[in-house]
């Protein structure tokens, strides 16, 4: 019977001896190992009630069981619902209940609060823990290690990821086997993947960025992951001569920056870096390239979508851009309100098409109508512009736009500005309540190390290359930014700690 997915990322390598994963302490798991556990685990979920389009949740540690539970929901057909670790109950009763959740894995440690939780969404609850243990571990164990897929179309469900939820309640954004598919191929084709690779994996695997574009290309081209549990960068020293790629969010670069064992010799043997998930600064991007001689590949996407652009494999990499739309993926930066695309150079809201573009927001049928376009694009909410040769630069939200006076400012304008004075290592500007502007702007800076950095002294040093009304009113100095989980700066924390800033103006 027809699964899509399982067919074109799994059954291929169901009797394949050929490496699939390596971990921290050196253990191995070939592609048939996994998928027996797979199998035992799918057969676990089915005795658990589970069936074709029920949504399971898993909120555990990374680890090969993990992995497998995404896995086991595609071939029984089910949703999978990955919830970040750091998710506090309160937050996983909301996506629990929301979701109609079936069943509910959790580590063991985890157990106690959430049991009550499962309990009032008629949830199921197993555990898994880091090391494999627990009791979905102990219902899978003596299940055959073959499991027949379950009959699935290409427009089913085949996950349930939530939005981070940083302004008004957190969406489920519903990816269909189709939508997952087309996207790791269209990543394959672009980056160049192949059986030969080797992945070094230090993501979380509750994100789009670690599950779905990392693990689906290596399934789809049989390449083996060096799997660690999180970011560590006596691991990634240790570790890099053995990959042929990397992918990571912008901290990981930054940490390797600071390690003076980051060399041209450790990092010979790869032949691709890959950021994502967060703005990469330009001077990152730079001073990577002088020290290893790599120039990082900065991609964007976002949950609904999965990937939407890329710089080139083959080309120039431009730094601060995040480059062309990937193949079958339409895009164009539009007026706001009426839709109509922009010229180059302009600055508008970047909007997508293409088979990457999610199904629609779980429960939310007037939400998913009001973020498409009569023609099918899908408002992205972040505002962008293309250049002159087509690279596509995103200047930061919608929601983050400031309007002072009348004016429209663009942080991520200032922001370029003020990353660029002496002794700033990075900056985050933002709009807060003025009672004669409507908003002012204010920055948030962090320092290089040993830098001494002075407000006014900041401000005269960016005022001749910035229009008056765009100056910030208010420069702050801090140890650092607010980040998820995923390296993001969390401006809206900001706007909330400085809100009171112009009170008595």
């Amino acid at each position: 019977m027809p699964n899509p997915l399982y067919d074109a990322l799994f059954r291929p390598h169901e009797s394949s001896g050929k490496l699939f994963l390596v971990l921290k302490d050196g253990r191995e798991m070939s592609y048939s190992g996994f998928l027996g556990v797979v199998a035992r685990i799918a057969h676990a979920l089915v005795d658990a009630g589970v069936k074709p389009g029920d949504r399971v949740a898993l909120q555990a540690k990374k680890s090969p069981e993990a992995l497998a539970v995404y896995a086991a929901c595609v071939a029984t057909g089910a949703v999978f619902l990955p919830l970040n670790t750091a998710y506090m109950p309160a937050e996983v009763d909301y996506f629990v209940g929301d979701s109609g959740a079936t069943l509910l894995i959790v580590d063991a440690a985890s157990e106690a609060a959430l049991a009550p939780i499962a309990a009032r969404a008629g949830a199921s609850l197993l555990t898994l823990n880091g090391d494999g243990s627990g009791s979905l571990a102990e219902a899978a164990k003596d299940k055959p290690a073959r499991f027949t897929p379950v009959e699935r179309a290409p427009d089913d469900l085949a996950a349930l990821l939530y939005t981070s939820g940083t302004t008004g309640r957190s969406k489920g954004a519903m990816l269909t086997q189709a939508n997952l598919l087309s996207n790791a191929d269209a990543l394959v084709a672009t980056w160049r993947f192949t059986g030969d690779d080797v992945l070094l994996h230090a993501l979380p695997i509750f994100h789009t960025h670690g599950l779905f574009v990392a693990t689906n290309v290596m399934l789809r081209v049989r390449g083996a992951m060096i799997f660690l549990p999180s970011l560590d960068v006596d691991d990634l020293v240790a570790l890099l001569p053995k990959a042929t790629t990397m992918m990571g969010v912008p901290t990981f670069y930054t940490r390797l920056l600071g390690d003076p064992r980051l060399t041209r010799g450790l990092v010979a043997h790869i032949r691709l870096f890959v950021s994502g998930s967060a703005p990469l600064l330009a001077e990152t991007h730079r001073e990577f390239e002088a020290r290893t001689g790599h120039r990082i590949l900065e991609r964007y996407g976002m949950t609904e979508t999965s990937m939407n652009t890329s710089n080139p494999y083959d080309g120039e990499r431009r730094a601060g851009t995040v480059g062309f739309p990937l193949p079958g993926v339409e895009l164009r930066v539009a007026d706001p309100a009426s839709g109509v695309g922009l010229a180059h150079g302009e600055t508008g809201v970047v909007e997508v098409r293409g088979p990457n573009v999610f199904k629609g927001y779980w429960n939310m049928p007037d939400k998913t109508k009001g973020e498409f376009r009569a023609d099918g694009f899908f408002i992205t909410g972040d505002l962008g512009t293309i250049d002159a040769d087509g690279y596509l630069t995103i200047v930061g939200r919608a929601k983050d736009l400031v309007i002072s006076g009348g004016y429209n400012i663009y942080p991520k304008e200032v922001e370029l500005l003020l990353d660029g004075e002496p002794g700033v290592l990075e900056s985050a500007v933002i709009g807060v309540p003025h009672p004669d502007l409507g908003e002012g702007v204010v920055a948030v800076v962090t320092k290089r190390p040993g830098a001494s950095l002075d407000e006014a002294t900041l401000i005269a040093g960016i005022a001749e290359r910035l229009a008056r009304f765009k100056h910030p009113r208010r420069i702050f100095v801090v140890d650092e930014l607010p980040r998820n989980t995923m390296g993001k700066v969390q401006k809206n924390i900001l706007r909330e700690r400085y809100r009171g800033v112009f009170a008595g103006y």
